[in-house]
Parts: structure tokens; sequence; C-alpha cells
């Protein structure tokens, strides 16, 4: 993994293994950015941040316990595994954390196919790890999106 030149500490748990603290944290930054920064109103807690095979990866300055930028990885029915939701406070970006978040993420799921949905302004950030646009841009939630995949 890269070294980051604003050191912040990755943190992964299973969904079963958050605190209500964390959760909260997350689910806040999350709400923060998709729902009123982007002024998109959606239906952002779907019921698979609590799934069994649900893990949540972000960053965090020791000591502090808001995350500075985060994303889910998802297991689908089909064997897939599935990036989403993936954010970055205001004051952090720039700085790296979402790739080094989604780099932590393709470690996990290894050689396994992994899908994401792609709000389309950050596809080549997508495409700089292997995805690769499937079908043609859609809207979602009012923001024009590209489904991409990486196969191994």
């Amino acid at each position: 993994m890269r070294t980051s030149p604003f050191p912040a500490t990755l943190r992964r748990q299973w969904s079963a293994d958050l605190t209500t603290a964390q959760l909260y944290a997350l689910l806040r930054l999350r709400s923060e950015v998709f729902v009123i920064e982007q002024s998109c109103l959606y239906p952002d807690l779907d019921g698979r941040d609590l799934e069994p095979g649900t893990r949540h990866l972000w960053l965090e300055v020791d000591g502090d316990p808001a995350p500075l930028a985060y994303l889910r990885l998802l297991e689908e029915p089909d064997g897939a595994f599935r990036i989403g939701r993936v954010v970055t406070a205001r004051a952090a970006r720039g700085r790296g954390y979402s790739r080094r978040l989604v780099e932590a993420a393709l470690s996990e799921v290894g050689k396994t196919d992994c899908v994401l949905d792609a709000q389309t302004y950050v596809a080549d950030f997508y495409g700089s790890f292997g995805f690769v646009a499937e079908g043609a841009e859609f809207i979602e939630d009012g923001i024009p999106h590209l489904r991409m995949r990486r196969s191994r």
C-alpha cells in the first residue's frame, strides 16, 4: 500500500464488528457529502450496511473518530464484489485517500471480479485501477453514472 503524504490510519471492519459510534460516524460522512453537499435525496440506508459479508473501510487520524474517507465493500450473489459509497470529507480531498481505500478494497477481493457504479466524472479514476465501463451512461438519483467492472 502506498504511503500518503497526509498520514491516516486504515480501518477495516466487518459489519457485525462495527460499534454504534463507528457506524454513526460513517453514515454521517455519507450523509454530509451525498445528501447535503451533492443535494441528492436518495435511500442511502439500503439495508446492505449490516449484511454479514459487508466490509467497511475508512481512513482516520488517530484520536479523531471522524472518518476522512470511506468505502463499502459488498459481496454480491453472483460471487463478484461491489465497491460503493466511496466518499471523502470535503476538508480531506486531494490527499489520495480515495485511491488508498480503493487499493485496500482491491487487495481484499484479490482476483475476484469487482463492480461499481461510478459517477461519470470519476470514471477515469476507476479506470486507473483496471475498471472498464459496461453499457451506457445512466442517471441515478439525478447524477450521471457508469457501471464499471474489473475482471481478473
